[in-house]
């Protein structure tokens, strides 16, 4: 089986986890957009001076809490990323749909 080499992001992606639509695709974005998010996270913490354990104090949880959302390792509801931005690093969080 010869593979061609992908000349955009997207062939790229077609080849490594399925065209759009696809169950396997569908899930490389959740897991890319979960990652994303996690980044945004941290980030914001470094840059706002804290570490995970002065973040998890100010929100009341443990530090493992905090490190497991830093890493993807688990889903993050809206309220749980609203309290991480507004009360633990005084941020504003803003959420917008495209259709």
């Amino acid at each position: 089986m010869t593979t061609k080499n992908p000349k955009t992001i997207n062939e790229l992606f077609d080849q490594k986890y399925g065209e759009e639509g696809t169950p396997r695709r569908e899930e490389f974005k959740q897991k890319a957009e979960a990652f994303m998010v996690a980044e945004l996270i941290k980030e914001s913490r470094k840059k706002a001076n804290l570490t995970q354990q002065e973040l998890a104090d100010k929100l009341n949880v443990k530090r493992t809490y905090i490190s497991k959302i830093e890493r993807a390792s688990s889903d993050i509801r809206i309220s749980t990323l609203r309290k991480i931005i507004e009360k633990g690093l005084g941020g504003k969080l803003h959420v917008s749909v495209e259709l």
